[in-house]
């Protein structure tokens, strides 16, 4: 009997996915899925700039910098890119579930969101300390305040709120502005989720 190849199949369902205008984030955002899923937005925004481009998101977070390179390249092109997340939305993963198109942000019923302040390893010289401490100061700083224009809550609550880890279930995080629908079916979800053969999904907002 013929073996199947696990990560040929794996990318057999991705770009299957792709086809559909899905992209799933089911990992660590890091700087290697970072570059893919920037591409895959790109890629499916030159094919069609006008439909949406569904993010399926079960991530603990990751980088950073990873993570803003694909909130960035959300922000570039000119396509609403509808947020769904399923499992675990933590740390950046929960930023980019908040960073979709508003009115197309979605979780499922049992969907768990994390959002604490960013974190990273400091070490070498006393001024190397010093720079990478006011890096990580900025990145709350930005953070914090991107959160509170996708959340409606303030700044001020967003910085109380992240200082340590704060869990949220569907419900709760859906009070609080992470998301904008609980969907427990595709059709719940704008176009379908995606899942809808030929859906076209609405036509895109202005960002």
């Amino acid at each position: 009997m013929a073996t199947v190849d696990p990560a040929a199949q794996d990318n057999y369902i991705y770009n299957r996915l792709l086809k559909e205008r899905i992209i799933w984030l089911g990992s660590e955002v890091r700087d290697d899925n970072a570059n893919a899923i920037c591409s895959q937005l790109l890629l499916l925004s030159a094919e069609n700039p006008d439909k949406d481009i569904y993010l399926y998101i079960n991530s603990p977070g990751g980088s950073v910098t990873a993570g803003m390179a694909i909130y960035d390249t959300m922000q570039f092109i000119p396509n609403d890119v509808v947020t769904v997340a399923t499992g675990l939305a933590a740390s950046m993963g929960q930023f980019l579930l908040s960073s979709g198109t508003k009115g197309k942000r979605y979780a499922t019923p049992n969907a768990r969101v994390l959002m604490h302040q960013p974190s990273g390893g400091i070490g070498g010289t006393a001024s190397d300390i010093k720079i990478q401490a006011e890096l990580i100061l900025h990145m709350k700083k930005v953070m914090a305040e991107l959160t509170a224009e996708q959340t409606g809550q303030t700044v001020e609550t967003i910085l109380k709120d992240n200082d340590r880890d704060k869990w949220f279930t569907a419900t709760e995080a859906l009070e609080y502005g992470f998301f904008d629908k609980i969907a427990a079916h595709a059709g719940s979800v704008s176009g379908g989720g995606g899942t809808a053969n030929g859906s076209s999904g609405e036509p895109a907002s202005e960002k």
